[in-house]
Parts: C-alpha cells; structure tokens; sequence
C-alpha cells in the first residue's frame, strides 16, 4: 500500500488504482455511476439488467468514454435473458472487463476469452474452482451478508474468504458487507486482491436510484434487510418491506414456485429502484447498510475507502 494506490493482482490485471469494484446493480448502474467509480480509480461496472437492449448498452458505454478514459467493465446476469447481443455490443466496443453472474459461465467465458478480463461472480470454493477451470481472470465471492443475490448457504464473507483464496489461484474478490475502508483492509487480511462492492455504491449521488431508496440505505440496520426467494433455491438479500414480507409468508406457507416468480419480477423491483415505491416492492441491500452514513459522490466512497484503509494499516502496524 502507497500513496500512489493499493497494489494487489487485481489493480495490475485491470489497470485501476484501487481494488475496489463497483458491483452490477440492475438498474441502478449506469453510465454516470460507472464512469464516477472507474475516473477515481476503482472499477465501474454498467449493468446490463433494465437496459432496453443492446443499443441503449452501446450508448451507455460511449457516456462513460466520454468522460473517463479509465478502464471499466459491462455486468451480465446470467440464465435470466439472453445476453447474446448485449454481448457482441460490449466486444465491439472493447470494453476492458466483463463480469458474469450466476448461471453457468463457461460458454460465455469461451467467447469472451482474449477479448477482455473475466470477473465471475460465484459462492463458495467449489463454484471459484469451476470459474477457474473455465478460464475466469478472477472471482468475487457473496457472502451471507451481501445484498442481492447470495449463495444458498448461509456462509459469511469472513470464513467463505479464505476458503475460496486457499482453493484457487487466480486473484479474488471479497463480496458482502464491504462498505469502508476497514473492510478493504479486512478482505486484504483475509487473503482477498480487493473487494466488490453494491449496497455502498446505491447510496451515492450518481446511482440511477430513487432518493428514497438511497435514503433508506442510510436510515436502515443491519436488521432491517432480509432474504427472499430461499423457496426458489436463488436467495436474495433486500431491504424489510411489507412487500418483502409477503414474499416470505407465502414462501413459508409452501406456494409453489409459479406463484412466487411473479411477485419477484424486474418491474415490481423497478417500482422501488426507479418510483421509490418501498412498501409496493423489494429492494436489494446487504447488511453493510449499518456502515452507510450518508450519500455521497461515488468518486468519494472511493477517495475514503482507500484513506481509510491507509490509516487502519498505519495504526496495524504500530501494533506489531
């Protein structure tokens, strides 16, 4: 660690400053958001997920080169849309990295290969393995604190870190409940090149989120999130709510899946990320919300994280 950044694989692999990734964010991460996180140097990510196709991915991806000719990456979920052309849109373009959540990645991986570095969002060792032996440049492992979507288990960051760090060996990335630079330099600790990062970089002034779902961020505990969707085998992490909540009654009362999967639908989410309507739908958010103190430009949650991070190394190091 030095004044001129933190020095790990995954900042010399992407060409940033800092190990800090701006996580994908369905509808809220777009260009401005992007482009804020990677100019100040981490790595931001647009979110494919609520774009209208791949046109509109194509435009979003010249606003963030026309403000920044940092390096950034394009976010696809997988096995809910096809991504096929929204792909070959981001390969023209030359997009330095692109990121692939859930699903199964390796074919994907096969024809992004050479093209860019390849982030797979995955759960636990056996999954960063297999991201690995596809051709993976890197993994982010969620633990149980994260927001959106977890893995099945109930495994938190501090014991899923290292066990994913000892079972791979290209770099990793701590995910679910990072939001400061205490927890940048815990993840170092653990093994991890850096972390990825969602919930913080909701609560900032460029995400493409409602002013109420932001200020709710701020407002909320640790307590106040809570996981949809176990019934689907496909558990998410989001904000308490009304809405919320009926998801989960129904799930415990034993609804089958077909009654379920309408109530978790893009555009009932939309109506909280996008309308701020909280109690008519589900928001995501992970626990590091207890963290959140205020929204902030997401070039400062940056500039923070890594002089908080520098100051906790310092006072480390007087320790010993």
């Amino acid at each position: 660690m030095s004044m001129d950044g933190i020095r790990t694989r995954v900042t010399e692999q992407l060409g940033i400053r800092y190990p800090i990734v701006q996580g994908g964010l369905a509808r809220v991460a777009k260009a401005e958001l992007c482009a804020a996180v990677s100019a100040a140097g981490g790595l931001g990510q647009i979110a494919t997920a609520g774009l209208d196709g791949a046109e509109a991915l194509r435009a979003e991806i010249r606003k963030v080169r026309a403000v920044t000719d940092k390096p950034f990456g394009v976010n696809f979920p997988l096995g809910r849309m096809d991504i096929t052309a929204m792909l070959e849109v981001t390969l023209e373009e030359k997009v330095p990295v692109i990121a692939l959540t859930a699903g199964n990645p390796a074919p994907w991986i096969k024809r992004i290969a050479g093209a860019a570095k390849i982030l797979v969002l995955i759960a636990g060792p056996e999954l960063a393995k297999k991201a690995e032996a596809a051709g993976a440049d890197m993994v982010a492992t969620v633990g149980y604190e994260g927001g959106g979507h977890l893995g099945r288990g109930d495994e938190t960051s501090l014991v899923m870190v290292p066990r994913v760090v000892r079972a791979v060996s290209i770099p990793v990335l701590a995910s679910g409940g990072f939001a400061d630079g205490a927890g940048l330099l815990a993840a170092l600790a653990l093994g991890a090149e850096g972390v990825e990062m969602g919930t913080r970089f909701v609560a900032t002034v460029e995400a493409h989120a409602h002013a109420n779902y932001k200020e709710a961020l701020v407002a909320a505990q640790p307590a106040g999130t809570m996981i949809i969707k176990r019934s689907l085998g496909m558990p998410g992490r989001t904000l308490d709510s009304a809405y919320a909540r009926q998801i989960v009654a129904r799930e415990a009362a034993g609804a089958p899946a077909e009654e379920i999967v309408p109530l978790i639908a893009g555009t009932v989410n939309a109506l909280g990320t996008d309308e701020g309507r909280l109690e008519e739908s589900f928001v995501w958010a992970g626990q590091s919300v207890g963290l959140i103190d205020g929204i902030l430009p997401a070039g400062e949650v940056v500039r923070r994280m890594a002089e908080e991070a520098r100051a906790g190394m310092t006072r480390l190091q007087a320790a010993f």
